[in-house]
């Protein structure tokens, strides 16, 4: 099995600690190890045959930086030019892993994800594997277990297939509260966790097929004996991505592929989109709030999330974030979290770059 992690994320939410030269990934937002570097250590126990990990140029530095303790792992930073979206950067890693072994299995996962059940993650991966040696484009579902409105949904044949997996009838975007509602009752309904697991030169015939412009653009690409040197393709890469539009791989090819198998997964996932989401993966302490690599002081104060340079007093205060960094500080309601992209936009608008 190939790895291959995408890493050229923004992550706007979790300003003002992710930057653009250090995003969420490549930031440590639970203490300890970035995401990023969670996510390489999740996967070495499946020895997997290649990593690849896929960013932009700006962040290229610090991801090898990041991952250089990882000896003897074999390990590639893809760089990508420009932002485009995963579809580019899946066809990029898939036409590199193709050209080398074409029904090569890859699992392409995000590396900002939470997992909090390590072994049974691996074992699905290595389940979802099985189903994409047959052919099939194998995405993770999560089941619900309430009516979210962050994330976009698929519908899956559930009959008579015990625990699947399940051909998905159709993909949903983000709804609104009653849909969710509806899409948590019915119980034929999962979250899209945005983990896929194919063949090299299934999701390649795949992407010819629905997005051939796209293929067109990366099959002149030219390799060096050493296939295993991305460093050789940057020059060719430059060019395509002057060509290529942005585009998801859930638009381009998922929403309208005729062979998707969704396979359930209970491994105690979150794609923690904002600081809000915080409390749902790390355990509050005993003052009831989550507090990261900060020293508090805590009087009559529940439900905040913390995390800073310096000693932090709370008092009579709920449920706020509080994220202390040398230039910037956030404080917002935490039920108001997802709109912290909005304080990048408008710093954008001042034209303020130094502090995104």
């Amino acid at each position: 099995m190939y790895i291959v992690i995408l890493a050229g994320g923004s992550g706007t939410r979790f300003w003002p600690l992710s930057r653009k030269k250090t995003p969420k990934q490549l930031m440590s937002v639970f203490g300890g190890k970035s995401m990023l570097q969670r996510t390489v250590e999740r996967v070495l126990p499946l020895k997997p045959k290649r990593i690849l990990v896929v960013t932009n140029t700006l962040q290229a530095a610090e991801t090898r930086r990041q991952l250089d303790y990882l000896r003897g792992v074999r390990i590639e930073v893809v760089e990508e030019p420009l932002g485009r979206n995963t579809a580019p950067a899946i066809c990029l890693a898939a036409t590199i892993i193709a050209r080398y072994e074409p029904e090569g299995v890859m699992a392409v996962l995000p590396a900002d994800h939470y997992i909090r059940d390590e072994d049974e993650f691996a074992a699905t991966l290595l389940r979802g594997a099985e189903v994409a040696r047959n052919g099939y484009l194998v995405t993770l579902g999560i089941a619900p277990d309430r009516p979210e409105t962050g994330y976009g949904y698929l519908e899956a044949e559930t009959e008579l297939r015990g625990s699947g997996p399940y051909p998905v009838k159709r993909f949903i975007e983000k709804p609104d509260r009653q849909r969710a509602l509806e899409f948590l009752a019915a119980g034929t309904f999962f979250w899209n966790s945005g983990m896929f697991l194919w063949r090299a030169d299934v999701i390649l015939d795949q992407i010819a097929a629905l997005m051939p412009a796209l293929a067109r653009a990366f099959a002149g690409l030219t390799f060096s004996p050493d296939i295993w040197e991305p460093a050789d393709l940057i020059p060719q890469i430059e060019a395509v991505y002057t060509m290529v539009d942005g585009q998801s791989i859930d638009y381009g090819v998922m929403e309208r592929a005729a062979n998707v198998m969704m396979l359930p997964a209970a491994f105690g996932w979150s794609d923690v989109g904002s600081w809000g989401a915080i409390p749902d993966v790390l355990d509050p302490d005993g003052t009831g709030n989550v507090v990261i690599d900060t020293e508090t002081v805590v009087i009559d104060s529940h439900g905040c999330v913390v995390r800073g340079d310096k000693l932090t007093a709370l008092v009579g205060v709920t449920d706020l974030v509080v994220v202390d960094t040398p230039d910037a500080l956030l404080v917002c309601a935490r039920e108001r979290a997802q709109e912290v992209k909005q304080v990048t936009e408008e710093l954008e608008r001042r034209k303020l770059g130094r502090l995104l």
